[in-house]
């Protein structure tokens, strides 16, 4: 079914817009009229709330270069969180790993020696910090046994932690008509690493790396930038021009910052400073729900109760920016009527927050109550509720 907000869940909808209509914020096109970037895609969000401060052509397709390299970082770094790989396992430099991507090739390598048993550990950080092709490559070989297969599985974790824009086709970055991403796949993709693997994360702030005696600097210039810089990846193809993945935290507050279309790497290190240090300076938080307080409700079809509220696991927090007036507005949005049985803390819905047409939190909403499937006669009612409700909906709601 289509997303359904019963009648009285659109009364708590009504109502949070009303009590969020207070002197918060200007839509996002009157924040970035204060911030511009040479950058053809570009993506500043808040991590913790997932509010954008700014974006630029966000969810168009492009051409991720190296930056690539995180979605590869991400299936390894899941399969040793999973324990079915260590980091002192080691893996081939096959010919196809070395030719392609080591000493061989003009693109940036760690210079795997052909036919060596390479630690992963190793691997990760060649394949991070020196952004090596040839460690990319024989993650991906290692792992699924040929580029081709892990490129199909980066695509499929790609879905699974919701980039539904993103398509890969190899493990590290080289130029594909097929190989296309967006700043807010790229976002999103750096914020569940960085919550997810702590443990592992850490290989993206490490500054340089050497292996056979030779050592590299890591290309992303945030981490020098004492800005509180601690990740994630550069890149550059000609498609694409230069671009960055970076993270940055100040007082506690962790930005994530996606720019790609940059026509140099010095312009791509003074973009990337100019919007971090904006986007850390202008903008207010606003607190709107407690952790586990309740948001509104859900209808529930062949319930033994008619509607289960709905509750946030996390406190509810918006960056708004400095000095201005609109109304920030609320949506809850499910998939029903909900259908029973249902348990308490089950995720039903998602709470949106839009400011103005831009959404700056999404968040699950979990039933704040177990409910049991209802009578037959309560089921039945249920059903003829359901069946006239449509009717209206088709013929008297229709375009």
């Amino acid at each position: 079914m289509p997303f359904v907000i019963a009648p009285r869940l659109l009364k708590t909808i009504l109502s949070l817009g009303i009590a969020l209509g207070v002197a918060f914020a200007p839509s996002i096109a009157a924040a970035q009229a204060t911030i511009q970037t040479q950058a053809t895609w570009a993506l500043l969000m808040d991590a913790d709330t997932q509010s954008v401060l700014f974006e630029k052509n966000a969810d168009q397709l492009m051409s991720p270069a190296s930056m690539a390299k995180i979605m590869t970082a991400e299936l390894v770094f899941k399969e040793l969180k999973d324990g079915k790989l260590k980091l002192d396992d080691t893996m081939v430099i096959s010919e196809n790993a070395w030719r392609k991507g080591g000493a061989p090739s003009s693109g940036s390598k760690m210079f795997a020696a052909l036919h060596s048993h390479v630690r992963v550990e190793d691997l990760l950080r060649g394949l991070i910090v020196q952004s090596g092709n040839d460690a990319a490559i024989a993650l991906a070989e290692g792992l699924a046994g040929s580029e081709d297969v892990f490129a199909t599985m980066m695509t499929k974790r790609a879905r699974e932690l919701g980039m539904r824009d993103s398509t890969f086709t190899n493990s590290w970055g080289r130029f594909d008509p097929q190989q296309k991403v967006t700043a807010r796949d790229l976002a999103k993709l750096a914020n569940y690493v960085i919550k997810t693997y702590p443990d592992y994360y850490k290989y993206f702030g490490e500054t340089e790396f050497t292996w056979n005696k030779i050592r590299q600097l890591n290309r992303n210039p945030l981490l020098t930038m004492n800005i509180g810089a601690d990740g994630l990846k550069t890149g550059n193809i000609d498609d694409s021009g230069f671009g960055l993945v970076g993270s940055a935290v100040e007082n506690g507050q962790r930005l994530i910052l996606v720019i790609n279309g940059v026509k140099t790497a010095r312009d791509r290190s003074e973009e990337a400073r100019k919007l971090l240090n904006w986007g850390m300076r202008a903008f207010d938080s606003k607190n709107i729900f407690a952790a586990g307080e309740v948001v509104g409700s859900a209808k529930v079809y062949g319930g033994n109760i008619g509607s289960v509220d709905l509750v946030t696991e996390l406190p509810v927090r918006v960056l708004v920016p400095r000095g201005s007036s609109e109304r920030l507005t609320g949506r809850i949005v499910y998939t029903g009527p909900l259908i029973p049985p249902i348990r308490q803390g089950d995720e039903v819905a998602r709470l949106r927050v839009f400011r103005g047409n831009v959404q700056a939190f999404d968040a699950p909403l979990k039933a704040a109550t177990d409910v049991a499937t209802g009578s037959l006669n309560q089921r039945a009612l249920d059903a003829g509720m359901e069946y006239f409700s449509g009717l209206i909906r088709k013929y008297v709601f229709k375009s």
